[in-house]
């Protein structure tokens, strides 16, 4: 019997900030791929705000759209990672647009009629220097489901600062080891289910 392929993940990073500067988003959706490495995931980094995303909601808007390129990616993954900070309590408007142009997925089915993104793993980090996590967790999650994609157990990670607070999760001198170890958690169980989707897909209708 052949060994399966490796398992993949694609991490998109809804940062404002375009690369170079550092970004909190990045360092955290890079720690989760860090994790995953440990479970025998490979995994690529996307910081979206570097793409021409144009609006809408089909995968492919024309002429300058450059979420098709990102889309092939991610339909070479196994494993998606959304990683955004907050803003004014809410997901960064790079999040919501990209939950925007994966609501096409819901019109590019496979022979039962289901999203091809199914059978596809999905976890959340969210960094900000105010609350809004579990908010925007929780938002994420809804319309992750709801296009297609499968959610582990505790498959969220995630830092705020104290109220009103002004530091960012890239300037802190340590990770936190809550942080660290719901990290790690996240990791574990999205490879793990990662790993039994692949073994065995969800049936056909």
């Amino acid at each position: 019997m052949t060994e399966s392929a490796p398992l993949r993940a694609l991490a998109l990073v809804c940062s404002l900030k375009p690369t170079p500067a550092p970004s909190s988003s990045d360092l955290i959706a890079r720690q989760i791929l860090g994790e995953l490495e440990k479970h025998g995931v490979t995994g690529d980094v996307v910081r979206v705000v570097d793409h021409d995303v144009k609006p809408g909601v089909e995968v492919d808007m024309g002429e300058g759209d450059q979420w098709p390129a990102i889309r092939e990616q991610m339909m070479a993954a196994d494993i998606l990672v959304v990683s955004t900070p907050t803003w004014v309590g809410h997901m960064s408007s790079v999040a919501q647009r990209v939950l925007e142009r994966l609501d096409g997925e819901l019109s590019e089915t496979d022979d039962s009629g289901r999203p091809k993104v199914t059978g596809k793993v999905a976890v959340v980090s969210v960094v900000g220097n105010e609350d809004g996590a579990h908010k925007i967790v929780a938002d994420l999650f809804q319309g992750l489901d709801d296009i297609g994609f499968t959610i582990p157990a505790q498959g969220a990670t995630y830092w705020n600062d104290q109220a009103m607070g002004g530091t960012d999760y890239k300037d802190l001198d340590e990770t936190p080891e809550a942080v660290a170890s719901t990290t790690a958690t996240l990791a574990e169980n999205a490879a793990h289910l990662a790993k039994a989707l692949k073994a065995q897909p969800y049936p056909g209708r």
